[in-house]
């Protein structure tokens, strides 16, 4: 049983950044490995960024790499995402995911819990 919360979603000009948190309670005493999904309407749910439990492992998707990055605070339970130089096209629905299988994966059905998405809006 894993809980997860997005937040820090908003509304902001491109060119712009944002951090996105996501608070993980439940199931903390195991590893796992978290993500970073996007969102847009009518399109398919999208890998963007994922960290290993250490956080000695990270992996980007292109559209997102040098701008993006993932880190994780354990103590905290918390994984976040800074989006930097942000364009339009990042635009979505932004959720965290936890993966309690072995590696860094990237397909959506890799992972077994979700949050419910914290809305990322990027205005040109």
């Amino acid at each position: 049983q894993v809980q997860l919360v997005e937040s820090g979603g908003g509304l902001v000009q491109a060119g712009g950044s944002l951090r996105l948190s996501c608070e993980v309670s439940g199931r903390t005493f195991s590893s796992y490995t978290m993500g970073w999904f996007r969102q847009a309407p009518g399109k398919e749910r999208e890998f963007v960024a994922a960290i290993s439990w250490s956080g000695g492992h990270t992996d980007y998707a292109d559209s997102v790499k040098g701008r993006f990055t993932i880190s994780r605070d354990n103590a905290k339970n918390t994984v976040y995402l800074q989006m930097n130089s942000l364009k339009p096209e990042d635009t979505a629905i932004y959720y965290c995911a936890a993966d309690f299988s072995i590696g860094v994966k990237r397909p959506v059905y890799e992972y077994d819990y979700w949050g419910q998405g914290t809305q990322v809006t990027v205005s040109s």
